[in-house]
C-alpha cells in the first residue's frame, strides 16, 4: 500500500473490529495514559498553560500509534485509530493537569482559595 492508502486504510479504529482490545488496554491505558497523566501533571507542576497539554498529547497520541504499528503491525496512519489514541492521551492528561492545578491552588494560595471539590476550588468565605 502506498502512503495515501494507509491513511485512509481504516477510517473506524482497528481495535473495534478486529479483538485487539488487549493491545488497546495495555498500549493506550496502561502506557499511554500512564505516560499522558504523568505529563498533565508535570505540565501543571512548572504553572504552563493550558493549550500545551493540547500540543504535547498529540505528539504522545503520534508515539502510541507508532507502538501500535511496531509490536502489533497495525496500520500506521489511520486517521480513525489517531483520534482515538489522541481522546485517550487528552483526557488523562487533562485529569492530571486539573487534579494538579487544583491542588496547587488551595495549597499555595491557602489563604485565598479552599477546594470546591475534586477539579475546582472556590474563594474562601469571609
Amino acid at each position: 500500500m502506498n502512503g495515501l492508502t494507509n491513511f485512509l486504510a481504516s477510517p473506524m479504529p482497528a481495535w473495534l473490529y478486529d479483538g485487539r482490545v488487549g493491545v488497546f488496554i495495555l498500549l493506550n491505558l496502561i502506557v499511554g495514559a500512564g505516560a499522558a497523566y504523568m505529563s498533565g501533571r508535570a505540565l501543571a507542576l512548572k504553572w504552563r498553560g493550558l493549550w500545551q497539554v493540547f500540543v504535547y498529547m498529540f505528539l504522545l497520541a503520534w508515539a502510541v500509534r507508532f507502538l501500535h504499528y511496531a509490536l502489533y503491525e497495525e496500520v500506521f496512519l489511520s486517521v480513525g485509530n489517531l483520534l482515538v489514541d489522541y481522546a485517550t492521551m487528552l483526557f488523562f492528561a487533562l485529569l492530571g493537569y486539573r487534579l494538579t492545578r487544583v491542588k496547587q491552588m488551595v495549597t499555595q494560595y491557602y489563604w485565598l482559595y479552599e477546594r470546591a471539590g475534586p477539579f475546582s476550588w472556590r474563594e474562601k468565605r469571609a
